[in-house]
């Protein structure tokens, strides 16, 4: 039976400390693989980031309305 990524994790493992240092390149294509390259970020979906805005303002009102009705302001 060959070794998995998954024995690479098992404590007191020979370079288990090595493993997981930060400066893990991807020699050994495991979890800590910090050696893919930089991905350049996409547009801007304002339509998503607007949805995402209207709910937090819609959220406010309603916790103000609550707020308002319990005679908590005002």
């Amino acid at each position: 039976m060959g070794s998995s990524h998954a024995d690479l994790d098992t404590p007191g493992h020979a370079g288990a400390v090595e493993h997981h240092l930060t400066d893990d390149h991807g020699d050994d294509h495991g979890h800590d693989d910090h050696a893919h390259g930089e991905e350049p970020l996409g547009p801007i979906d304002v339509a998503a980031w607007g949805a995402g805005v209207l709910g937090i303002l819609l959220g406010v009102a309603v916790a103000v309305c609550f707020a308002l009705t319990t005679g908590d302001i005002g």
